[in-house]
């Protein structure tokens, strides 16, 4: 006899399934997630090795173009004006004041007669330090000022700043990306991050970091393309940027020039003239104390 009134069917429900239906009595649909593959091991090795071999690569590629480049710099030494013995021992990089001084007082002396040959030169190996972050560049803002007039002397060291500065940025651009956040991953990163912060007026940025020992010069070349900085602020913030520091080396230049005159004896002119660079050579505390209140 079988019982009226109600019917007892078993529905199977999964598990954490919504039971509730819409108005018109369709369930709504059963949310599944979906679970993505772990790279495997294999993945992963050859990720490490396609980053060392771009590594080695950065690396020998870096060293070929600091090869290269270094012939060039042979080949002018070699075509250099005739020297004597005494005048050969002092044609080499200042690596202090005196080598300055001496090196100065050799190319002073063919600069009449050479003066291309001793503007190329001194052009082409300031660029060269500055390319590949070599120290000594100090030295020939000294030297510059030593051989030439303040102006030339100013425009001479913000060119050659601005552009070895500019090749260094190039040669981190295409090979130095995974060499800076391998060896310098913290500082990247803390340089990307005021990057970013100062967007909307990079020039102004790129100068104040040039004016003040925020970051050291060598790095801001080789972590600016890596970071995003592009080329147009980068070398012009560069080229104003290094002006106000480099006063007091070319003051030192003069300085040193006037020290080493032939006649011995200092003239009012001398004196104002020295008068006028010690006053510029106040410009840079004043320019950093301005930046640094706009970008602290």
């Amino acid at each position: 006899m079988c019982s009226s009134g109600t019917t007892n069917d078993n529905h199977h429900v999964p598990v954490g399934a919504n039971t509730t239906s819409d108005t018109n009595g369709v369930p709504p649909p059963v949310m599944t997630a979906t679970v993505e593959p772990l790279p495997s091991e294999s993945t992963n090795r050859t990720a490490v090795v396609r980053n060392e071999t771009s590594t080695l690569f950065s690396i020998v590629a870096l060293i070929s173009i600091f090869l290269l480049t270094s012939v060039m710099l042979v080949y002018i030494y070699f075509n250099f004006p005739t020297l004597n013995a005494d005048e050969k021992k002092f044609i080499k990089l200042p690596w202090n004041i005196t080598d300055a001084q001496n090196l100065g007082r050799v190319l002073e002396k063919h600069k009449d007669q050479h003066k291309v040959e001793v503007f190329v030169s001194l052009v082409f190996v300031y660029i060269f330090l500055q390319s590949f972050a070599i120290p000594g560049s100090i030295f020939l803002s000294i030297l510059s000022g030593f051989l030439y007039p303040f102006p030339v002397a100013l425009s001479l060291v913000c060119f050659c700043s601005a552009t070895g500065a500019s090749v260094c940025y190039l040669i981190s651009f295409f090979l130095g990306r995974g060499l800076v956040y391998k060896f310098f991953p913290e500082q990247a990163a803390k340089y990307a991050s005021l990057v970013l912060r100062h967007k909307h007026n990079l020039f102004s940025y790129i100068l104040f970091l040039r004016v003040t020992p925020f970051l050291p010069n060598w790095f801001i070349n080789i972590a600016a393309p890596v970071v995003d900085v592009p080329i147009m602020p980068f070398y012009f913030g560069t080229f104003i940027g290094v002006a106000p520091p480099s006063f007091v080396a070319i003051q030192a230049g003069k300085t040193l020039q006037q020290m080493s005159s032939t006649s011995g004896t200092w003239s009012w002119g001398s004196v104002a003239l020295l008068a006028v660079f010690a006053v510029i050579s106040l410009v840079p505390i004043f320019i950093k104390k301005r930046l640094r209140e706009k970008f602290d």
